[in-house]
């Protein structure tokens, strides 16, 4: 395995714990305010919303960290409109946690959006060899009418049947750790305004 290999595959092991410096960082830096609260848990609400449309599709596949792969080929819901859903919820969500914060804003939110979109670029170059290998012209269908990050205004229409459909259930039980960990975040923030405000 080459060294760009191990490099996309420790990224991919690992992507639900390298954003933990920044959010502690957002945390121990935090200066929020009243509007960045309430402009920064608006995006936070808007990339949970595209992640939560996305698993409640794919399922807890989205979930695996050991190797790459997928069941079924996606390309209903948000797939329809941008391949990887998933982590442009990701990057709003981050972004939303450094807009509440204001932590060292605007360089550590700066920061943080250009290694997602490294790390999330990785990934997905490795997920796509995957995809391609086992969907074939199918999948190269979907890719040449769906970009990797910048959504479609309208959906892409596949003509075979969708493989699976919607399930609120399964999408509450995969975004179960993802929804605390907003909860927590929001709420230690808006103790942080509270309290930074008391002293002012």
């Amino acid at each position: 395995m080459s060294t760009t290999q191990n490099i996309r595959s420790w990224m991919f092991r690992y992507r639900s714990y390298t954003p933990l410096p920044f959010l502690l960082a957002m945390v121990v830096f935090a200066r929020p305010s009243l509007v960045s609260l309430c402009a920064g848990f608006a995006v936070v609400v808007l990339g949970e919303a595209i992640r939560f449309w996305g698993v409640s599709i794919a399922g807890s596949e989205t979930r695996t960290t050991g190797t790459v792969g997928g069941t079924y080929l996606i390309t209903t819901g948000p797939f329809a409109y941008v391949r990887n859903p998933l982590y442009v919820g990701n990057m709003l969500l981050y972004a939303g946690v450094g807009i509440m914060s204001r932590a060292l804003f605007p360089w550590l939110l700066l920061v943080a959006v250009l290694w997602f979109v490294i790390q999330y670029t990785l990934i997905v170059l490795q997920e796509e060899e995957y995809l391609a290998g086992h969907f074939g012209e199918a999948y190269a269908e979907y890719r040449r009418n769906v970009h990797r990050f910048l959504p479609r205004v309208t959906p892409y229409r596949d003509t075979s049947p969708a493989p699976k459909r919607v399930s609120v259930a399964e999408g509450l039980a995969s975004e179960r750790r993802t929804l605390q960990a907003i909860g927590v975040v929001t709420l230690v923030l808006i103790a942080l305004f509270v309290w930074q405000s008391g002293r002012a």
